[in-house]
């Protein structure tokens, strides 16, 4: 249900930028660590840019894997499913350093 003021966000965005020319796609980028779903910022999409300048504008989603580094030997790793631990000296304490991303990387427009 988050995905809701997300997606109005980036409509909102989009329009803005526009300056009122008719908005074709989208291009998102989107942490792994982000938590959020594809499916339901495109379910919302398609509701609420409806009667806009930005009915039918394709969303593109590209997804950034999640990058850690450990606080002990200072190893960038990508944590492996479940397993966030670093996976050369076994510490937990880590930093995140890529994956919690989540923005509008361009807007096509007509």
């Amino acid at each position: 249900m988050h995905e809701l003021p997300i997606t109005q966000s980036i409509l909102d965005i989009a329009l803005r930028h526009a300056d009122g020319k008719r908005v074709t796609d989208i291009h998102l980028v989107m942490g792994e660590l982000s938590q959020l779903v594809d499916d339901s910022i495109q379910f919302y999409w398609d509701i609420i840019a409806k009667d806009t300048s930005a009915k039918g504008a394709q969303l593109h989603f590209r997804r950034v894997p999640a990058e850690f580094q450990c606080m002990v030997c200072f190893e960038k790793y990508h944590p492996n499913g479940e397993e966030f631990s670093c996976p050369h000296c076994g510490s937990v304490g880590a930093k995140i350093i890529a994956g919690e991303e989540f923005f509008m990387e361009a807007i096509d427009v007509e």
